[in-house]
């Protein structure tokens, strides 16, 4: 499988994780809101078709788990990719505002 690199962009207000993945000249994205102090809401992730089967797209949601817990913020799920994978991981619970299988208000 190729490497996958993620990278972050943030202007305070707004951002998005970016996956590349190596050899493919496009790009997937996880765009996220800052909602106030330690908790952003994960709004959206695509991948254009050259990333599909990459898993570029899983990458980018456990980057966010990930520095979720390192940094730490909490992660509304409005994204219906990131609730998908996250009734596959509940183990996420604890960045998470809502439970697995529950919609955020």
């Amino acid at each position: 499988m190729a490497a996958i690199t993620i990278t972050r962009e943030d202007d305070g207000r707004h951002g998005r994780y970016v996956a590349r993945v190596a050899g493919i000249d496009a790009e997937a994205e996880l765009t996220f809101t800052h909602r106030g102090p330690g908790l952003i809401s994960a709004d959206h992730t695509g991948a254009p078709e050259a990333l599909k089967g990459t898993g570029a797209a899983a990458a980018l949601v456990e980057h966010l788990i990930a520095e979720a817990r390192a940094t730490p913020f909490r992660i509304i799920p409005y994204c219906p990719f990131v609730r998908a994978r996250y009734l596959k991981h509940p183990e996420w619970q604890d960045v998470m505002t809502v439970a697995p299988g529950e919609m955020p208000e």
